[in-house]
């Protein structure tokens, strides 16, 4: 999977309906995204937005600094976790996810939402795969700014 035409998709994507949905949708297309899913900041929690996966998750509402997602929200940093079983911040919600990767949408130094992706595959998220997301996240700044 070339995450260069990937970048230019979801471009193109971002000028169309839904475009939260539609960038789920193309991330949910790399093989080893198992389920990819953008949280948004309301109120002092993270709020799912749109989702892909095979099943929904229970953690629709996260408090910013509870788990994974919301250590990311607090720090304002990409949080990569090679294997969640042995990070004690993980809050299942598959039994088959192995590896994590959560990269905050910022507007300045101010945390909008997030990026989460799940993956079956043990250590699955490289430094390529940390830049394209953080790429894909300063995409995406303007339609959360906007509320689309």
């Amino acid at each position: 999977m070339e995450y260069k035409e990937l970048l230019a998709e979801i471009k193109g994507v971002l000028s169309g309906e839904k475009p939260l949905e539609r960038v789920v949708e193309v991330l949910f297309r790399v093989p080893h995204y198992s389920w990819v899913g953008i949280y948004l900041v309301r109120d002092g929690e993270l709020v799912l937005g749109p989702w892909r996966g095979r099943q929904a998750t229970q953690h629709v509402r996260i408090p910013i600094g509870k788990g994974i997602c919301g250590a990311a929200a607090a720090s304002g940093k990409t949080e990569v976790v090679a294997d969640v079983q042995s990070d004690p911040r993980y809050l299942a919600c598959f039994p088959s996810t192995r590896s994590e990767i959560v990269v905050p949408i910022l507007d300045g130094d101010r945390v909008l939402g997030e990026i989460d992706i799940d993956s079956d595959i043990p250590a699955a998220f490289t430094q390529e795969d940390k830049r394209f997301l953080e790429q894909v996240a300063k995409l995406l700044v303007l339609h959360i700014r906007e509320g689309t």
